[in-house]
């Protein structure tokens, strides 16, 4: 199963997939997060903030969500993926994917501005460290018209968001994997040859 939570930048994906990650390994789920800011520093690093590079980063994200998922990992991709074109294309090609709208009002991110994105963003034009292509505010963003589910940090606690996408994803998901520790072996008996 894969799972794409997409949303303006601070909205909570990280928090919420890391929080739903620890809560469904509690109750024996495989569970990896791919999150976009820890991808863009390896695997998609290079990659600029341009449409076709955010389209690549995704499909990358999606490819080792797709290998994971194949072997009934829940992989929950945590990244803005601005596009629905793109949330479409995962879809499409990897089976039993699910998309959940991490929501929250511009206002409310301003005042969290957990990057200093927002302040730059709002800067007068000219100023040297405005931000040109902050997503949501002076970049585009498709608000998914139809997703799996709807979350709203803004009028939610975290806890609530990711307990409600927690049961989402245990009542959509039909495989449940126990990590399993490596086995323990008693050097005594093993025979030396």
């Amino acid at each position: 199963m894969i799972i794409q939570l997409c949303g303006l930048s601070g909205a909570g994906k990280s928090t919420l997939a890391r929080t739903v990650e620890t809560m469904l390994i509690r109750k024996s789920y495989a569970v990896e997060v791919i999150d976009g800011d820890e991808y863009r520093k390896t695997l998609c690093y290079g990659l600029s903030f341009s449409r076709n590079d955010r389209l690549e980063n995704m499909r990358r994200m999606a490819f080792v969500a797709g290998q994971l998922s194949k072997h009934g990992i829940i992989a929950i991709i945590c990244a803005i993926n601005p596009y629905e074109e793109m949330r479409k294309e995962v879809t499409a090609t990897y089976p039993h994917t699910k998309l959940i709208h991490v929501d929250c009002s511009i206002a409310t991110l301003k005042i969290r501005d957990t990057k200093g994105l927002y302040r730059k963003a709002f800067l007068p034009s000219g100023h040297p460290e405005k931000i040109q292509n902050l997503t949501g505010v002076n970049d585009h963003f498709d608000v998914p018209a139809d997703p799996d589910l709807y979350v709203n940090t803004d009028v939610h606690t975290i806890d609530d968001c990711a307990g409600t996408i927690a049961r989402f994803i245990q009542e959509q998901n039909t495989v449940k994997i126990k990590w399993m520790s490596a086995p323990s072996y008693d050097l005594r008996m093993i025979k030396k040859i």
